[in-house]
């Protein structure tokens, strides 16, 4: 009678599992190794005499593990029903791009950077301030741990300013040629471009066109524009995550096709609403609290983490150094 209770019991697991994969032949990859470690576990070798009661565990552990597999591929199919990659053309993330940088008119924040390789020659740790209003008004200020100031950066499209307190200079200039800056040129322009993907001033420029690659769950997005000598040459990559088209990664790529910087986006916090040029499914302003910086030419990495942000609020002209 035992015999015939063991018997049975795989029978019907058999025809459990093989109705399970026909109705959904997802779960065959799932289940399969579990399957047959049910029928080893139940029939053993034949001929071979088992204790009555031992042989019942047997049975009984078997149909534990073949239910247990049954359940996790239900569950892995569920999961993988659940994630649903989004569509998109060049045009609407084009769009978006321009939508999200529209949505921000003035911004004020509160930040602090780890800096790792003496890509800033000043300090390693500072806390810092953001100023910004549209189109371009942007001021940092960097300051020590017990509130020593240790620069300003200022700049618009035509103009910069870097003061220096620690070091009594001030240095001033076209933002188009920092060399005058010397090594400090190179941390602040990087510290430019991180802060565009808080600003969202990384849209797509009317000499510049775009070309969209799927790459698994993200969309690769490859923005191209013409070199001072005349040449097309890819400028910028942006990774779109295909679920909330939010950009997670950036490379500022040089005219060789070397890798300039590589800029991580996480820690998307909601920071408030935003003005109407924003779509109906976004009326929620996502942005970045979390930034890394790889430099590219191996000076070092950058991590902001940002405590703050004040979108759309008023910024006056003593906020921008009376810019």
């Amino acid at each position: 009678m035992w015999y015939w209770h063991r018997t049975e019991a795989v029978r019907r697991g058999s025809l459990l599992a093989q109705r399970a994969v026909e109705d959904d032949p997802r779960w065959t990859r799932a289940i399969e190794p579990h399957l047959t470690a049910f029928l080893l576990m139940s029939t053993g070798k034949r001929g071979e005499r088992r204790d009555k009661r031992h042989s019942r565990w047997h049975t009984l552990g078997g149909l534990c593990v073949l239910t247990a597999a049954l359940l996790a591929g239900c569950a892995e199919v569920t999961q993988r029903e659940e994630v649903q990659l989004k569509q998109a053309t060049v045009k609407e993330l084009t769009d978006l791009l321009t939508q999200r940088e529209a949505a921000i008119q003035t911004m004020k924040g509160l930040f602090s950077a780890k800096v790792r390789g003496g890509i800033i020659p000043i300090a390693s740790r500072v806390e810092g301030a953001l100023y910004y209003r549209r189109p371009s008004a942007m001021r940092l200020r960097g300051f020590t741990a017990v509130g020593s100031e240790l620069f300003e950066f200022v700049q618009t499209n035509n103009y910069f300013r870097l003061r220096l307190p620690t070091m009594g200079r001030v240095l001033s200039g076209d933002p188009s040629d920092m060399s005058e800056m010397g090594k400090l040129a190179r941390p602040f322009q990087l510290s430019v471009w991180a802060m565009g993907g808080v600003l969202g001033t990384g849209t797509i420029a009317k000499d510049e066109t775009a070309v969209l690659v799927e790459e698994g769950d993200h969309y690769r997005f490859e923005v191209s524009g013409p070199s001072l000598n005349g040449t097309q040459f890819m400028r910028r990559r942006l990774w779109f995550e295909r679920q909330t088209f939010l950009v997670v990664r950036e490379d500022r790529l040089m005219e060789s096709g070397a890798v300039e910087a590589t800029i991580q986006y996480e820690d998307f916090r909601p920071i408030g609403q935003g003005e109407g040029a924003l779509s109906a499914g976004e009326r929620q302003l996502l942005r970045p609290f979390r930034i890394l910086l790889e430099d590219g030419k191996g000076q070092g990495s950058v991590q902001v983490t940002f405590h703050e942000m004040i979108p759309n609020q008023p910024v006056s002209a003593t906020d921008l150094a009376q810019l």
